[in-house]
């Protein structure tokens, strides 16, 4: 439901001041003691006051100051009765003023009251309070009929116009707060998903890596108990040692692409097939740097599927396709299966599971599965 233009209070942003450039706030508060000090020693040099009447009007001016800050201080707490009492104790005041001689600082003040109540209360209180201040004024004032509406009014509008620019201040700072809290969360979101990259590149890594390791190191100590040959037992070790190996290297490549001193794409496959008998890499289309995400998604891709190779289907050719595309890069790896002809699926693998996850993350897609005599993973993530 919107709020009643006319019950709603200027914004505490507005009241307090908020935003306003230290040399305007030094100019202001210098403008205000310099009027009050000429007006108060013009009074006084022209009066001719003794004895009570220096401590009455003393006591005047003191009762002014405390109403004028205790206003400051219910129009921000946005409390009107007690606002309305203080603004009735300056009206007072101002009347006793007049009513004793001192005709200046009285029209001085009702002047201030019709301006701070246009520009610091709700509209429903801050016309009828305005009208009464200036009224007041322009009933004791001796100036002809046309200058004093035009007083009145400009009096009026001077209030209406701080209102209007004390409000386009408070918006700003609002808006200034909202931009900031919208940054610090977009930052710690940016942290929170920097954090979530890191743990899925050392996850994968090191789940792959270790559990190949448990499997071997298993694997040896069922041959210790059971009195398996010494040969056996250390091709399992070598072979446990081999995966830390290869661990410790994917490891130090993730954090090195999580650093952004990745090698190019192309360089990282050929040394991969290197490392493997019968594997041969091709690249296709207009090559290109990839975000860090998507090289690294290729890389652990080929790494895994390689692995699988190794594993399920030892000794298999193995052909892998990079192609760039113009919205897309597509890798392919496919291999001829064992030459035994054993072959076994491997694409319900936690590795393979995992990279489709990771492409998944970057909107791409990852499949794998039996294709003629062997096995193929697919992996296509835009870019």
């Amino acid at each position: 439901m919107t709020e009643n233009v006319w019950q709603r209070w200027p914004s505490r942003e507005a009241l307090s001041g908020a935003g306003v450039h230290r040399a305007r706030y030094a100019l202001t508060l210098v403008s205000r003691v310099l009027a009050v000090g000429i007006l108060l020693v013009a009074t006084f040099k022209d009066s001719d006051l003794h004895g009570w009447g220096i401590a009455a009007a003393v006591l005047s001016v003191l009762a002014c100051g405390f109403g004028a800050w205790g206003f400051t201080r219910t129009t921000l707490d946005h409390r009107l009765l007690p606002s309305l009492g203080l603004l009735a104790l300056l009206f007072a005041v101002a009347s006793v003023a007049h009513g004793v001689g001192f005709r200046a600082p009285a029209l001085v003040l009702w002047c201030v009251c019709g301006v701070i109540a246009m520009e610091r209360l709700p509209l429903m209180a801050a016309l009828p309070a305005a009208c009464a201040a200036l009224g007041a004024y322009a009933a004791v004032n001796h100036d002809g009929p046309l200058s004093t509406v035009a007083t009145t009014g400009g009096i009026a509008l001077a209030g209406y116009v701080l209102r209007l620019d004390a409000e386009a201040r408070g918006s700003t700072q609002r808006l200034l707060t909202q931009e900031r809290a919208a940054r610090a969360a977009e930052a710690e979101s940016a942290a929170l998903a920097e954090r979530a990259r890191i743990a899925r590149e050392i996850h994968d890594v090191l789940a792959h890596s270790l559990s190949a390791q448990l499997v071997h190191l298993e694997a040896a100590r069922l041959l210790i108990e059971g009195g398996g040959e010494k040969d056996q037992v250390l091709d399992r070790v070598v072979a446990a040692r081999r995966m830390a190996r290869e661990g410790l290297a994917e490891t130090r490549q993730a954090l090195s692409a999580l650093r952004g001193e990745l090698s190019p794409l192309e360089e990282f496959l050929s040394e991969l097939v290197a490392e493997s008998d019968g594997a041969d890499v091709t690249v296709a289309g207009e090559r290109r740097l990839l975000p860090a995400e998507v090289s690294q998604a290729v890389r652990r891709v080929a790494q895994e599927a390689l692995t699988n190779v190794r594993k399920h289907a030892p000794g298999a050719k193995v052909r892998i396709r990079m192609e760039y595309g113009l919205h897309e890069v597509t890798l392919r790896v496919r291999d001829s299966g064992a030459p035994s002809g054993e072959f076994t699926h491997t694409g319900a693998g936690y590795g393979l599971l995992g990279m489709r996850e990771r492409a998944e993350l970057l909107g791409g897609s990852l499949e794998a599965g039996p294709y003629e005599e062997g096995f193929v993973v697919m992996l296509k993530v835009p870019v």
